[in-house]
Order: C-alpha cells, then structure tokens, then sequence
C-alpha cells in the first residue's frame, strides 16, 4: 500500500489519509482561523470515514463537487453527525471562500451514502474494509483495511495502475480504552501488519473517571446549594450527551442548550450504537431543553426535542435560577456559552465548570489560565469559580499502550498529536517499529 498523508500528521485537525490514490479514510477541518483543509488534489474511489467529529468529517461533502461521486462508507451515527456538522458550518459561514462546499454538496452525500455496522466486512475501492467500536462517540470506528492480492479492479479500467500484495492496515481513528456512560471502550484489536494510530493524549495519564465524575458533581450540588448557578460548556456531540447522564445518574437537574439538544436526539435514534439506551432515555427526560419556549420544555415522552433557539433575554434569565446549564461550546468559543458564562460572571458563588481541553488561543484556555476572556468583542473578567475537569474520550498513554501491545510486530504510524514524533520516538525506544510521519509525507508499507 502507498499512504499518503494529507492532513492530521504531527497536528490535531484536518485528518486525511489517502490508500494507493483510491481509498481516503477521513477529510477533516482544522477549526482555526480561517479553517485548514487537508492538502493534495485528489479524486478518491471510494471514501471511508471513523467518526463524526469536525477534524475527521467536517470537509467530506467538498469531495463531491463537479462530477464526483465517490460512495461514501461510515457508520449510520456517523453520517447523521457529518450531515448536521455540515448545515451548521454552512450555517456560521453562509457562502463564505473558507467553506469549500455548498448546500448542494451536501444534499449530494446522502445519495452516495452507505452505511455499516461494526465487525461487518464491506468492499470499497477494490479493498476489504471493516469497523470495529473505537469507544469514542456513538458510531465512532476503528478501520481496517485489507489488501489481499487478487482482491480488486486489475484490468486499468480507472486508468490506475492494479496493486498487488498483502497487507492489513489499522487506522484506529480517536478512541478511548476505558468506558464512558455514553459508550463502552473499544477492546478489538483485529491482525493487522500496519497501525496508523493516533496520539492525542500521548503524554497524558487520565484520572479514574469515577474519581472526576464525583469531583464533578460535588461542584454542580455544592454550587446550587450556596446558590449559585454552574454554566457547563460541553462539546455539542459525545460530552453534552455525557454530562447530561452524569446529571441523571446523581438527580441533578439541569437545563440543555445549543446544539447539543440535536445531537441527543440522533443519538437516541441509533440505540445500538450506545452503552445505554433506556439510561440516555431518562437523562433527556431529566433535561430541560432551552428551546425558546421559556426553558420549559424537558425530554419526556414523546420525546426530547431539540431547541429551537432561545432569546438572549431568556437565557439571562436562566442563569439566574441558581441551577446547572449545560451548553455549546466546549471551548466558549461560540454559541449560547457566550450568553450564560457573562450572565454569572460577576458574582464569585458562581461556577464555570469546563469538561474538556481547552485549545490554545481559544477563550477556553484564556479564561483558565488568566480569570478572563473574550465575550463578543470585549475582555470580560470573571469572579465565577472556574474549574477544568477531565471527561476526555481519547484513551490516554496507558491505553494507547494496551492497544499497541497487540502489535509489537506491526509497523505504527503516528498521527494527530501534538509531538506525534515525541511518542514514535519513546515507542521505538520500547521495541516498536515506529514513525511519524508529516503532512505531505508518502509512505509504502
């Protein structure tokens, strides 16, 4: 197999590897500004995608413009969450030259879509490709790829050159070794002869969940109980989902905002794909959905509805109920965050609890690190308690070794990290064949 990386090598964002010039596995954004897309001119046969995250699915639908139309492989979740990022990048971006699709590109995915389940082997591009549950976010996937001599088009009607040789590629996507209450933690670890895995939390030692999950919570009840209000930005898909079934699993009560209420929704219509469904069933009907109807309506029978958007007013108005309101986004970068985190501001009983990391350069990270941030063009200082807690859903250095154990006499490619190198270099001092490669970089193995 010849690799090429065209994004998300020695960098978190924007991951895209290309099989033999046939087969892509992820085309993701890298959510700087102005965003970055991965590089190269290509026109894949067949596209695969590991999950429905921003960095992984958030350009996809820009691989069909003109007359291409590759079929695109995921997992159902997968596809309803790369459709839903898609509306809502055209949505904060409109027409903008940052954005390299359109609607009509969208609207295009669903009719080249096909969908798998895991441990379910498929053909695309002439290769025999498989998922396995990589316990990241509900429909998240290992994905392995075989390359089996014989197997595929061989008579050059693609104007490409036929392969020959046999070799099984792992491309782990994100994953997590450890159970959430969303998802359980991936255990397969199918033969393969290659790994391209990533490395996000390399140098990392997560906290025992159980041990976060209570500190969690003791803010949520000690705050409400001195009466105070908890803003909790989350990540609109896997941790809003998550803090929600914390929130039940304790009886705390709580409000939902932004778009995290959509995404609840898909999820609870792809149950297969969650650890619990009854137990997100009655997390949603434990939340109070924000949706412009004065923050009332909640997610029992017939169902959790999405919001439909609340007024500034009205969220204003929330966040001085002395209650817990968890919203989009995680890093406050944008949306209803912006309204509730400067409406308790000022007042010290308060708490911003952040669930995840906090980008450099976001007002995540300055609000951690200096007690300020950048709230709609202005530098506001806050006297809430400001805490980080750890719900990550990538495995950290311990599970990244439980998983590569499997394969000491593979070849490991290290790939979305920051010092990707870094952990290529203390694996190989451990035994493994390893490398890191960069964007731009080919590779054959």
């Amino acid at each position: 197999m010849d690799l090429q990386f065209l994004g998300g090598a020695g960098e978190i964002g924007r991951s895209a590897l290309l099989i033999d010039d046939r087969l892509l596995l992820d085309y993701g954004m890298e959510t700087s500004t102005p965003p970055r897309y991965p590089v190269g001119d290509i026109d894949p046969d067949a596209v695969v995608v590991s999950h429905g995250h921003l960095d992984h699915a958030g350009a996809v639908p820009a691989l069909l413009a003109g007359d291409a139309r590759p079929p695109i492989h995921w997992t159902p979740p997968t596809r309803d969450l790369a459709t839903v990022l898609a509306e809502d990048t055209l949505k904060l971006h409109g027409t903008s030259p940052q954005v390299p699709f359109t609607d009509e590109h969208v609207r295009r995915v669903s009719q080249v879509s096909e969908t798998h389940g895991y441990r379910e082997p498929f053909e695309a591009a002439g290769y025999e490709v498989t998922f396995f549950d990589a316990g990241h976010v509900p429909g998240s996937a290992h994905v392995l790829v075989e390359d089996r001599e014989g197997r595929g088009p061989s008579d050059g009607s693609s104007g490409r050159s036929p392969r020959d040789g046999d070799t099984r590629l792992l491309y782990t996507g994100d994953f997590h070794t450890d159970d959430q209450r969303l998802v359980s933690g991936a255990t397969a670890r199918p033969d393969a002869d290659v790994v391209v895995t990533e490395s996000t939390y390399a140098d990392v030692g997560h906290d025992p969940r159980s041990a976060v999950e209570e500190r969690f919570v003791d803010r949520l009840r000690t705050t409400v109980w001195e009466g105070g209000t908890v803003v909790v930005p989350a990540f609109a898909i896997g941790r809003t989902q998550e803090v929600m079934l914390i929130c039940e699993a304790h009886d705390v009560d709580c409000y939902v905002d932004g778009m995290g209420t959509r995404v609840t929704d898909l999820f609870r219509r792809h149950p297969d794909f969650v650890r619990d469904s009854d137990a997100l069933r009655r997390a949603a009907s434990n939340a109070r959905v924000v949706d412009g109807r004065d923050g009332q309506s909640g997610g029992s029978a017939p169902g959790f509805r999405a919001g439909r958007g609340a007024s500034r007013e009205e969220r204003e108005r929330i966040a001085g109920q002395n209650t817990v309101v968890v919203t989009t986004s995680g890093m406050l970068s944008g949306g209803p965050a912006m309204t509730y985190v400067p409406a308790i501001a000022d007042n010290p009983v308060n708490a911003v609890a952040l669930t995840g990391y906090q980008v450099e350069g976001t007002p995540g990270r300055e609000l951690l690190e200096t007690g300020s941030a950048e709230f709609d063009g202005r530098v506001l200082p806050v006297s809430a308690r400001v805490e980080q807690f750890d719900f990550s859903a990538h495995a950290d250095e311990a599970g990244l070794r439980s998983l590569l154990e499997a394969y000491r006499d593979s070849e490991v490619l290290v790939v979305h990290g920051d010092d990707c190198a870094g952990f290529a270099s203390a694996l190989r001092a451990d035994g493994f064949d390893a490398d890191a490669p960069a964007v731009g970089d080919e590779h054959t193995v």
